[in-house]
């Protein structure tokens, strides 16, 4: 039911003449697809300075609200730029994109790595007062650091897997990786 809906929903946007335009497009997908790229390392080398100043393995000497707040602003423009330019990557190719494994593990992987930001930023705000000059940050937030860098890891790493064909559903695959990468009998 669910990959049925998601399909049409694709084919839908695959319809769209400015979906065809932008993936057939001899440059301007490729600006897309490296402004996305560019923009994700911006805001993974904020994250990850964040990250790694919580787990007490770099900048200890700095207080981590000072290193949040002056990381924050560059942090928050690279994933804008990064979201938007996503959501034109989907709009260029939306059926395979869809139907792709990687894609759908990325998706989950992006829900669970907002869900830790947003319970990060919630517990470091509550408690900066009381160990903000410490060179480690409190173990629930050094467990949140940690699982933001596993799951921005598992994000970078099924984004990358997208582009290859492996699971499409033109190839003879399981029916667990059918179900998953959404294949729909015809």
């Amino acid at each position: 039911m669910l990959n049925q809906v998601l399909l049409d929903f694709a084919e839908w946007l695959d319809s769209q003449s400015w979906s065809s335009a932008l993936h057939e497009s001899y440059y301007m997908y490729n600006w897309v697809e490296s402004t996305h790229v560019l923009t994700l390392m911006i805001f993974l080398g904020m994250l990850f300075v964040i990250d790694l100043r919580m787990l007490g393995l770099t900048m200890t000497n700095i207080p981590a609200s000072i290193v949040a707040r002056r990381l924050n602003r560059p942090m928050v423009l690279g994933f804008s730029v990064m979201f938007i330019t996503g959501l034109l990557l989907y709009y260029a190719v939306p059926v395979r994109t869809t139907q792709s494994i990687w894609f759908r593990i990325k998706f989950v992987l992006l829900i669970a790595a907002g869900l830790n930001a947003w319970l990060f930023h919630r517990r470091m705000n509550q408690a900066v007062a009381s160990w903000d000059n410490d060179p480690v940050a409190p173990k629930p937030l050094r467990y949140g650091a940690a699982l933001s860098l596993t799951l921005w890891a598992g994000v970078v790493t099924t984004g990358r897997l997208i582009a290859y064909d492996w699971y499409d559903c033109y190839r003879d695959n399981s029916e667990l990786i059918a179900w998953a990468a959404g294949c729909m009998s015809e």
